[in-house]
């Protein structure tokens, strides 16, 4: 019979004599954000749609990584395991990074008659989207290969206030969310509604026709726009203030 040990926050199950984990070496799998578990509430059953996700690993025999075609190699950043007050961070509270240092580089695609190399250099310093690509453990550190467009960006500087967008992804200052309603009640915390309304701050150079030549994006640098409410990724400046990346296609307006 399997063996589990409950805490607030996570579930450890021994792998061993658990038939949902045929062909599992007797080790221990680890799972977060169970919530609250009942004694008996687990049965084999509860385990038949739970995947496992881990990084692939790579053996020490193989000392490089060539991506190909459009794909770029990716060393993530460390994950933050304090707050900026010093606090220590529970694995479940620590945010996913989403981004990284450039190591490797495809050898580019094709469109049409035109070859076209990676715009993204070694070395450089960029976001992705929070869900791409494949997590490979690579000299002991988290890599990711992804596709040149689920690049969001390149950072200039360590702000996200200067990141610099790729292909068709737009970089937004999010308005500051009402604090009162149309009455003049003031508002809680949990009641504002999320912003979709904010200043374009800097935009990409624009998607790839067939022949391989930019199209120029329907909004610059200086638009107010409504984007739509649950697309891109959310990032926090320096400051403090919110910035959003998203595709120019989920801009459904320029307001003026």
């Amino acid at each position: 019979m399997a063996t589990f040990h409950l805490t607030a926050s996570s579930v450890t199950v021994s792998a061993r004599n658990l038939a949902s984990f045929e062909g599992l070496r007797p080790s221990t799998v680890k799972f977060s954000s169970f919530g609250t578990l009942k004694p008996g509430a687990l049965t084999q059953r509860s385990f038949k749609s739970l995947v496992v996700k881990a990084a692939t690993v790579v053996a020490p025999k193989y000392t490089s990584i060539k991506p190909l075609g459009d794909r770029v190699l990716v060393k993530i950043k460390e994950t933050e395991q304090k707050t900026e007050g010093g606090i220590l961070l529970p694995t479940t509270a620590q945010s996913k990074p989403q981004g990284g240092e450039v190591i490797a580089v495809g050898e580019g695609k094709t469109i049409g008659k035109t070859k076209l190399e990676i715009s993204v250099k070694t070395g450089a310093q960029v976001i992705y989207s929070k869900y791409a690509g494949t997590e490979v453990e690579f000299n002991g550190s988290n890599h990711l290969i992804l596709k040149e467009d689920d690049i969001v960006g390149i950072l200039e500087t360590d702000d996200v206030k200067d990141l610099k967008p790729l292909n068709d992804r737009v970089l937004i200052k999010v308005a500051e969310a009402e604090e009162k309603t149309a009455g003049g009640l003031l508002l809680t915390e949990a009641s504002k509604e999320k912003p979709s309304i904010g200043s374009v701050i800097a935009v990409g150079p624009g998607t790839l026709d067939e022949e391989g030549n930019r199209k120029p994006l329907s909004v610059a640098p200086g638009n107010t726009v409504l984007y739509s409410k649950y697309a891109g990724n959310d990032f926090k400046g320096s400051d403090g203030t919110n910035y959003i990346a998203l595709r120019a296609s989920d801009v459904m307006a320029v307001l003026s």
